[in-house]
């Protein structure tokens, strides 16, 4: 008490003579027991007095009941800020009951103040960083926990005011409702995160031993399993693991917490929200809203354990605590000043090409900036000030990189008006000459190698005459799209003889590639915009053009002498002319990329024409399109900024009376185009294309071009910039906070609908007002909002849409997302990452593999496929399904987790090769699909994971025969097509006796038996001899039922290879374009018998071809190449196969029905297996199910399949069947009931009379008998007469009248 009553001068006294008189009194500990507030902060105030010279202690603030949250500021010279050293803290304590934080960190005080001088590695530490320590963000609730308590059943989590502070911090998803006077600890941390900018930071918490990293939360609260990545994900874990591998427990990722032993961490570390979502968390904001990089470490099982675990627990996380300080000083690091004067720039912003996580500058104009080794560009940017950027800023393991102050480098030149230095000019092109098609080529390759981290070139196709289609990609990720992030183009050259824009394309290459880093606009418009740029489009007919042409034909048209600027499919027009190369490499191109806006430079005149470029009559008038607005905007802002177009009278010599209202027109308006390719980009993708004529001349003078460059370089500029206008934003799931493909925007009275890229992102391009949106997606209920378009700029506008539910009586289509346990969450977002975005293409990258391609003879392919089930006999499991004519072994290689165990529930992948033994090329992939799969198994958790949840069987010749007849560089010999005894197998697959003639051969009996054992979901067979995807029939049918899902499957494969699907084969014996590289089979070559039909028909099993070349046995050399093109389509047909639907029939028991059939849209059928599983692929969209079982009714439901989503298990649940004739069983029941009632009520009427009547037929008989003998006669006689007489009169008994006759005859006898 005397202690925190004296004042600061007064206890330095006081506390310099206790020192001297008794130290041990206020010494730390031996590790025996746990500091109160009291004695925590009389143990802190000391030691900060006795290593003042490297300690400091504050308070920022106070909690709910007053207590002070004390911060121990460890560092050389810790009263004074100096540049140089970054700021890193600890913050322990946050939930009051987890304890173990509170007091390692004090702890952690100690050892860093005792070992300061003594320590090397402690002293460098404590010399260059800036060390902030808060043992206690929640001091009330400390006191009010109690030791023992594991499970925090005693109280203490929350502050004074039972607010958790872990979710009271600002969220980037939703508001946190909370009041400022409840959660005084948070607005006082939150003021200190802001003043200090730390660098990195620690959470301490307990409950279980793990490290976290951000996000801790997304925007859809998925509770659990829902991974919410940063764009520092890798740092972040990298940071993860610096605290965990240094920690005994910790790094095995098993903490064995009694409440929940079976949970684990790989590696012990887990991102946030996949771990459990946490909504206003404090690791996020720092993250979000400081320069602050921050984990949350769980150091305990047991929230506040006994004392006597206090030194075993400081023992764990002490070189923990000090390798992630050491952290702090990994990335790059430099100073921001002003280049005239030296003075330092604070709150300059810091950008990181490719890292859309930007922070400022401190007080000193000193940043620093965490990154993993690796190669960066640093931009600095400030209001009023010449931005600067470092290209190639080598980042190493260790030191952080620092960034010389020099003024060409991270000094920043001024802007202001009243500066005298000269305003910053951009470099300007200095290539000024026409470029023939091999000079344009080195030039775009000089420029793509040397500003490699801006520039990409690659080749969207050839033309005719083989030459490439090259396409320059300009922005600060080149190679990947970003989400968000729009995508521009501009194509030039498309006639040949029109070369102005080609020219203009490579001028603004040089421009934007020499500008980065050093011009503002430059730099914006790099690292907010993918920019595409196609300098030619037809160079085959460049290089037969003449310079000099002002309004000539020659090289116009393509090599075939085709116009492809009238090539195009048309709206209003049927275009008879064949499609040519170049157009459809354009088109495919397209239809690859999201593109928003695009222009198509031309020349011989000087105007901006827009859509529509025809009309149904053919006429010369305005023919209108619903965005007409949007293209007046945009082309204005390309006239604007040329003078001379913008007066409208572009060529007076050549054309008098020609003139155009401010430089644009209407295209029809000024003459017809069919066919034109500005108006196919617009109704058959989301981009908006303009046409720019340049130039009056199509091939001016070189001397002329600089003038041409000079006109048109702010108006290329700007009109880029047209490209962030409008609204953009993205459509997600608000369930799991995914992006949705496909989604399609529309504008009310604009009929112009838009559609959502794969991520889930989409740009409107729209004038200034306001626009009522709807966004609607297949299984999605619609979105409607209104959203406001500035005069400058975009407008973000996101939308959350929620599935559509089904209701009682199944009118809407089902979604069983629903009823999902939590496993098959995590299974449906690891499905959809993989097929959404850049998913594929990462895991291959993440699993490259080299080896030595060769082809393997039956011998060595047998010793292969025994090689993998030796060396992974726990995944493999080799069988012989038969053999072949000449008694070689068709080999079966099934790769699974459970190989040996039937997995009904799990599909089940089917996948061939060698059919035909002179197209080898299918089994060389599938044997080394194979191997790639089990050397990957374990080491990456995708292949890990795919493997584990499906069935894969590879036959990877199934004409051994025939294999070792062929003979390679054979590209179209038949030899080996056959087996031995000269079958082709491909025609062999009958499943009706009367269809086959002959035997079935024994490879293609071995097939067919593993097919009819069903239980297939997908097959996919590799062959030869052309470049597409064919699916179902071989045989001529009309139509094929399930069309639509298997050229959908057929078109997966083709779209994931990276030539298939631009359908153009360039193989000899094919005839023309095959549109997406996919086409039904009888189309391609017609015959009965083929494998494919038989899995269809008879194994109920969809089967597609791919033939993977033109060559049907291509060297040795090539099957690395083939490899390469074909290894992210085979991973795609893994992640297919889990799509579509699938689901259990049971009856109302619970008993599995096996056998049940499942009819899909009232036609396929396939059968439920053991347990009643049964799984179907099918196209995404709404589908009809029905299911019948024998004795059990009828079943019908709608489902929604998605074409990136897993199929999510639906039940079917029969009752008996009631029915009887088709009548309900209560009905037939009680009707026959009253039936036999009726019956049995006649049948006693009937009796009861007959009974009468023979009682009086008695007396009758008896007296004819009496005259037996006179009436036999009498019956003798009449019975020569008709029976019928004589029945009607044998027994008559009818009147009195009669019997007295009878008996006055007898009498008179």
């Amino acid at each position: 008490q005397q202690l925190d009553n004296l004042q600061p001068t007064k206890f330095h006294k006081y506390l310099y003579k206790l020192v001297r008189s008794n130290t041990a009194a206020i010494e730390v500990e031996d590790y025996t027991k746990y500091y109160n507030y009291v004695q925590m902060t009389r143990l802190l105030k000391f030691m900060a007095l006795k290593y003042s010279h490297i300690a400091n202690m504050s308070s920022i603030g106070q909690s709910v009941q007053g207590r002070e949250l004390w911060v121990m500021r460890i560092t050389k010279d810790p009263n004074a800020d100096v540049p140089g050293k970054p700021k890193c803290k600890y913050v322990g304590n946050m939930h009051g009951d987890e304890t173990i934080s509170r007091q390692v960190l004090v702890y952690l005080v100690d050892y860093l103040l005792t070992r300061y001088g003594e320590d090397p590695r402690i002293t460098e530490l404590v010399t260059t960083t800036d060390i902030y320590i808060m043992p206690s963000m929640n001091p009330d609730g400390f006191e009010m926990s109690r030791e023992g308590d594991c499970s925090g059943e005693a109280g203490g989590r929350s502050n004074a005011r039972n607010m958790d502070l872990n979710r009271s911090f600002p969220d980037q998803f939703d508001k946190i409702n909370v009041q400022q006077e409840d959660i005084p600890e948070v607005t006082a941390v939150i003021k200190w995160i802001l003043e200090k900018k730390f660098v990195l930071s620690g959470n301490l918490h307990g409950g279980t031993v793990v490290a976290s990293y951000p996000f801790d939360d997304s925007a859809s609260h998925v509770m659990q399993g829902y991974y919410s990545r940063s764009v520092d994900d890798n740092l972040f874990k990298h940071l993860a693991l610096t605290y965990a591998k240094n920690h005994p427990v910790m790094r095995t990722g098993e903490p064995k917490c009694p409440d929940t032993p079976d949970e684990t961490f790989e590696d012990g570390i887990v991102n946030g929200a996949k771990w459990y979502d946490v909504p206003g968390g404090m690791q996020d904001y720092n993250y979000l809203n400081g320069n602050c990089l921050e984990i949350t470490m769980e150091l305990s099982c047991c929230k506040f354990p006994p004392a006597s675990e206090l030194k075993k627990e400081w023992d764990y996380n002490r070189e923990s605590l000090i390798a992630y300080l050491e952290q702090v000083h990994i990335g790059v690091r430099g100073y921001v000043k002003e280049a005239t004067n030296g003075t330092a720039l604070p709150d300059v912003r810091i950008m990181v090409a490719g890292i859309n996580h930007n922070l400022t500058t401190a007080q000193f104009g000193d940043y620093y900036r965490l990154l993993l080794p690796g190669t960066y560009n640093v931009s600095a940017i400030a209001t009023g000030y010449m931005s600067m950027t470092v290209v190639g800023v080598q980042v190493v393991e260790g030191k952080a990189t620092d960034i010389e102050t020099s003024s060409t480098t991270s000094e920043m030149g001024t802007s202001g008006a009243n500066e005298t230095q000269p305003e910053h000019q951009p470099i300007q092109p200095q290539d000024f000459r026409h470029h023939h098609y091999n000079d344009m080529e080195l030039f775009l390759r000089r420029y793509s190698n040397g500003f490699r981290s801006i520039a990409h070139l690659y080749s969207i196709g050839k033309s005719a005459e083989d030459r490439e289609l090259y396409v320059m990609v300009i922005s600060d990720n080149p190679t990947l799209h970003e989400p968000g992030e729009p995508e521009f183009k501009y194509i030039a050259n498309m006639h040949g003889n029109e070369v102005v824009g080609r020219e203009l394309l490579l001028n603004l290459i040089e421009y934007l590639c020499r500008n980065y880093g050093s011009d503002p606009e430059v730099t914006q418009l790099v690292n907010t915009t993918r920019i595409h740029i196609m300098p030619s489009m037809n160079p085959d007919g460049y290089e037969i053009a003449r310079e000099g042409d002002v309004r000539g034909y020659t090289g116009r048209n393509n090599s075939n002498n085709f116009d492809l600027n009238r090539n195009f499919p048309d709206q209003f027009t049927t275009i008879t002319e064949p499609r040519q190369p170049e157009t459809i490499a354009v088109m495919n191109w397209l239809k690859g990329y999201p593109f928003v806006l695009s222009a198509n430079l031309h020349g011989g005149s000087l105007v901006v024409n827009y859509p529509y470029d025809d009309d149904k009559q053919g006429r010369t008038e305005y023919s209108k399109c619903p965005d007409d607005k949007v293209f007046k905007q945009v082309a204005r802002a390309y006239s604007q900024e040329n003078a001379l177009m913008h007066k409208g009278h572009p060529c007076e010599d050549l054309y008098p009376s020609e003139f155009f209202e401010d430089g644009i027109t209407n295209g029809a308006n000024w003459y017809n185009v069919p066919g034109g390719m500005q108006d196919w980009n617009y109704l058959n993708t989301n981009c908006f294309e303009v046409t720019i004529e340049l130039g009056c001349v199509k091939y001016p003078k070189a001397q002329h071009l600089p003038l041409y460059w000079d006109q048109n370089r702010r108006a290329l500029l700007q009109y880029i910039h047209q490209v962030h206008r409008g609204v953009k934003g993205m459509v997600i799931d608000i369930k799991d906070g995914t992006g949705i493909p496909n989604a399609t925007i529309t504008v009310e009275e604009i009929d112009h609908p838009i559609t959502t890229n794969l991520a889930g992102d989409y740009w409107r391009l729209l004038v200034p007002g306001t626009y009522h949106l709807t966004t609607s997606a297949q299984g999605y209920n619609s979105v409607k909002i209104y959203a406001t378009v500035p005069e400058e700029g975009v407008e973000l506008v996101d939308f959350r849409l929620t599935r559509v539910r089904s209701d009682p009586n199944g009118q809407a289509p089902m979604d069983p997302r629903a009823t999902q346990d939590p496993a098959e969450e995590v299974f449906q977002s690891f499905i959809k990452d993989l097929s959404l975005g850049q998913g594929l293409e990462q895991l291959v990258q993440s699993t490259a593999t080299e080896r030595s391609f060769r082809y393997r003879r039956y011998k060595e392919l047998s010793e292969f496929l025994r090689g993998l089930t030796f060396n992974f006999p726990k995944i493999t499991s080799l069988h012989s399904l038969g053999q072949s004519v000449e008694y070689r072994t068709i080999w079966a290689l099934e790769i699974s987790n459970k190989p040996d165990k039937p997995e009904t529930a799990e599909p089940k992948i089917r996948l061939v090769g060698g059919i035909h033994g002179n197209a080898p090329v299918g089994t060389e992939l599938l044997l080394e699909f194979a191997a790639f799969l089990c050397i990957n198994y374990g080491k990456n958790p995708t292949i890990t994971r795919l493997i584990n949840e499906t069935r894969i069987v590879i036959l990877p010749s199934i004409n051994p025969d025939g294999r070792e007849l062929a003979r390679e560089k054979e590209c179209t010999s038949t030899v080996g097509l056959t087996n031995t005894r000269g079958k082709d197998l491909d025609t062999d697959f009958f499943g009706n006796a009367s269809q086959r003639v002959v035997e079935a051969q024994p490879e293609t009996r071995a097939v067919m038996d593993l097919i009819l054992e069903r239980g297939f979901t997908l097959s996919v067979a590799l062959d030869g001899g052309s470049l597409l995807a064919t699916y179902p029939y071989d045989k001529p049918v009309q139509p094929v039922e399930n069309e639509e899902t298997l050229k959908y499957l057929a078109n997966v494969y083709a779209r994931n290879h990276p030539k298939m699907h631009l359908g153009d084969t360039g193989c000899p014996s094919n005839v023309g374009n095959i549109p997406d590289g996919v086409l039904r089979a009888a189309e391609r070559q017609s015959h009965m018998g083929s494998m494919k039909d038989f899995s269809v028909d008879f194994g109920h099993c969809p089967e597609i071809t791919v033939y993977t070349g033109c060559c049907l046995f291509p060297p040795a050399v090539q099957l690395a190449t083939l490899w390469a093109e074909n290894r992210k389509a085979l991973l795609s047909m893994l992640v297919e196969v889990h799509k579509g639907v699938r689901g259990v029939v049971k009856d109302k028991s619970g008993k599995p029905i096996v056998g049940a059939m499942i009819v899909l849209n009232g036609g396929v059928r396939v059968f439920t297996a053991e347990g009643g599983y049964f799984h179907a692929l099918l196209a995404p969209g709404n589908h009809n199910i029905e299911a019948v079982a024998d004795g059990y009714q009828q079943q019908r439901q709608e489902v929604v399949v998605s074409s990136y989503e897993a199929a999510s298990s639906i039940v079917i649940e029969f009752d008996m069947d009631n029915r009887i004739f088709g009548l309900p069983r209560e009905f037939v029941v009680a009707t026959a009931a009253a039936s036999m009632t009726a019956l049995v009520v006649t049948a006693c009427i009937i009796w009861c009379v007959c009974s009468a009547k023979s009682n009086q037929q008695k007396d009758g008989f008896h007296r004819l008998r009496q005259h037996r003998d006179d009436y036999e006669d009498e019956i003798r006689l009449t019975s020569m007469g008709s029976k019928k007489s004589l029945l009607s009169n044998e027994f008559q008994d009818e009147s009195e009248s009669e019997e007295d006759t009878l008996y006055a005859n007898a009498d008179k006898l």
